[in-house]
């Protein structure tokens, strides 16, 4: 088994138990006569030992940091009752020292199949990138939009340091999406750190995102791990001119890796200008 992170771990369950609204939750959105008031919208500690079945002292030595290693069969009653999706479950035990952290043993070279699939997806842009968000991959379609990662340095070659470089200049979020890409290397970086909690770059790369951007800070500091697999871009191409994409992100089974495609609304002029990448 690996590492347990108390602290870690209770500010993760702490997080989930506040940002679970009463109303989600069967019995838990009246109050009965006598109880105090609700000061958050959350719910309570005791709230919540109850839907999972076990005493109150003990589920907050948990977000307290003070309990011992909690058991699968109680990360399996914490899941449920703070209505944990799949990802986050996942998290959870990691955080309670319950899945062995990664080593670089598992950082296995990008497979043929992968290569292959960038090649099948022609004019569609599209590339992969591994737990630390280095683009590893990509196909001819993805330098003719984004750029020739082949010409960057290795350390440059990443899409936390080119968010940072290029942003405001090539990519930007259209409105009503402000905030999502930040949210979403968030996630990616969160859930890395948990399973590789010593890899210096990655940690390299949290404090250089985190002091560039407060929305990836509070996406950090809330402990979401959830995947966003779509997101709504806008390019500033020096050809193209300025495109609305879809940016689709598709975890590859059996891998640490992602690929990211880049389309647009099928019809609208950004895909018609797509096109002409091919």
């Amino acid at each position: 088994m690996g590492g347990m992170s108390r602290a870690e771990l209770a500010d993760f369950l702490r997080r989930r138990r506040e940002a679970l609204r009463p109303d989600q939750v069967p019995g838990t959105a009246t109050r009965p006569s006598g109880r105090r008031a609700r000061r958050t919208p959350g719910l309570r500690r005791e709230e919540v030992a109850a839907l999972a079945g076990m005493s109150v002292s003990y589920y907050e030595r948990l977000e307290q940091a003070r309990a011992p290693r909690p058991s699968p069969e109680v990360l399996a009653v914490l899941g449920t009752a703070l209505q944990l999706t799949a990802a986050e479950r996942e998290h959870l035990a990691r955080l309670a020292g319950q899945v062995p952290p990664g080593t670089d043993a598992d950082r296995r070279p990008v497979p043929a199949e992968a290569h292959q699939l960038l090649d099948r997806l022609g004019p569609i842009p599209a590339y992969l990138v591994d737990e630390r968000q280095d683009v590893v991959a990509w196909n001819s379609a993805a330098v003719a939009l984004i750029t020739d990662f082949a010409l960057l340095p290795a350390e440059e070659r990443n899409t936390v340091r080119m968010a940072i470089r290029l942003g405001g200049t090539f990519c930007g979020a259209p409105a009503g999406a402000e905030g999502e890409f930040a949210r979403q290397l968030a996630a990616q970086l969160r859930s890395a750190s948990v399973r590789y909690p010593t890899d210096r770059v990655l940690g390299e790369l949290v404090n250089e995102l985190a002091a560039h951007s407060p929305e990836f800070a509070a996406g950090w500091r809330d402990h979401d791990v959830r995947p966003v697999p779509t997101l709504r871009k806008h390019l500033r191409h020096p050809e193209l001119g300025d495109l609305e994409v879809i940016c689709q992100i598709l975890l590859l089974p059996g891998t640490d890796l992602q690929l990211a495609m880049y389309t647009a609304e099928p019809g609208s002029p950004s895909a018609a200008a797509l096109a002409q990448l091919a």
